[in-house]
């Protein structure tokens, strides 16, 4: 009879860094997580740019030490989300949004792996579906998230077994009440959604622990959606 592999130890649920965690989605995954009893460090542009690998290792190790260690990291830092027509993008442009999102998200990782290993903990990045869909007049913001996307694959496989890495792509979950009709209509479900959504997707990762290496689409179905407006 053969002998059954020992489970791994379940995530402790208890102590989290949520960075962009003053922006409307990553306010939303803080509050949830406190509301069920995690301690949480929620970090915002005070802290410093964390596309500079010097911030994020000092956030991360000031959050470990004020709340004793990390079981899970939220990536929720992000930056450069405006149009600009693609003649129009500028170096700056490209450095906005390639910086919290992409390298922050990378070196708050890095500097967190130890912790998150000790503690068999959870990575999660809040990417886009603008990571799988080409929006010409949102380039450097799609490339940044298409990248990042490719982080939480290649982190899922740098940190295993230890710590799992997954990823959560939000489609219009935060969108201005001027906007929401015709934002819902590029939805499958007609709808739009909430910060609260994309909360309730990294408490469901948190409990997923056969999950690593994967991306959960919050959208309404909005990748699915490729008919255009007006188009039968």
């Amino acid at each position: 009879m053969q002998a059954k592999t020992p489970a791994a130890p379940r995530l402790s649920r208890v102590r989290a860094l949520v960075t962009g965690g003053t922006g409307r989605v990553g306010s939303a995954i803080a509050a949830r997580l406190r509301e069920v009893g995690w301690s949480v460090v929620a970090a915002g542009r005070a802290d410093g740019d964390l596309g500079v690998a010097a911030t994020a290792h000092a956030l991360v190790e000031r959050a470990a030490d004020e709340l004793g260690g990390l079981d899970l990291v939220v990536n929720a830092a992000s930056d450069g989300f405006e149009p600009r027509a693609v003649e129009d993008i500028s170096e700056a442009d490209w450095e906005r949004a390639l910086g919290a999102t992409t390298k922050g998200s990378f070196f708050v990782t890095q500097a967190a792996a130890p912790h998150l290993r000790a503690a068999r903990g959870l990575v999660v990045m809040i990417e886009d579906v603008a990571a799988y869909q080409p929006w010409p007049s949102f380039a450097p913001h799609c490339a940044a998230k298409a990248a990042q996307a490719m982080l939480t694959r290649v982190l899922a496989r740098a940190l295993a077994p230890e710590v799992r890495v997954c990823g959560v792509a939000p489609g219009p979950v935060a969108v201005p009440a001027e906007q929401e009709e015709r934002r819902a209509a590029e939805t499958l479900l007609g709808r739009v959604g909430a910060p609260e959504d994309v909360a309730e997707a990294v408490l469901y990762l948190a409990g997923a622990e056969f999950v690593t290496g994967a991306s959960l689409l919050v959208d309404g179905g909005r990748l699915l959606q490729t008919t255009r407006l007006g188009e039968a």
